[in-house]
């Protein structure tokens, strides 16, 4: 029997995010900056919201078999339909926020996450 988890993933800080943005473009603003930092500083293992295509799953993150830089549309473009197939769900100030077109009113306490779900094998 397979059971999925979730699992807050590192803290990140997105600056400059607009109050009125909607979810879809949360979710890509995230990833291109996380990308970006990676790009910055190439390391092997991703330690993205999803992973990068040919990448493997580890528990650090995801493993690239060569270092590369990472296309941050086309992971956002990935985030994006991971979200759709239920691979992560965002909470906003305690609030699951399912509809990637809502409006979001985040002010500067906004407490924003991003739970990736894992699998759990056994049971």
């Amino acid at each position: 029997m397979c059971r999925g988890a979730g699992r807050v993933g590192a803290t990140t800080l997105l600056e400059g995010v607009a109050s009125g943005i909607t979810l879809r473009d949360l979710v890509r603003t995230r990833v291109r900056d996380e990308v970006a930092r990676f790009n910055a500083v190439p390391q092997e293992v991703f330690q993205g919201l999803v992973m990068p295509e040919g990448a493997l799953p580890t528990a650090a993150g995801f493993r690239l078999p060569k270092q590369r830089r990472l296309d941050c549309e086309q992971q956002a473009d990935r985030a994006i339909e991971a979200f759709g197939r239920n691979g992560f769900f965002v909470l906003i100030d305690d609030r699951q926020v399912t509809d990637l077109d809502e409006q979001l009113a985040l002010t500067a306490d906004s407490d924003i996450r991003f739970v990736r779900l894992v699998q759990l094998v056994g049971g």
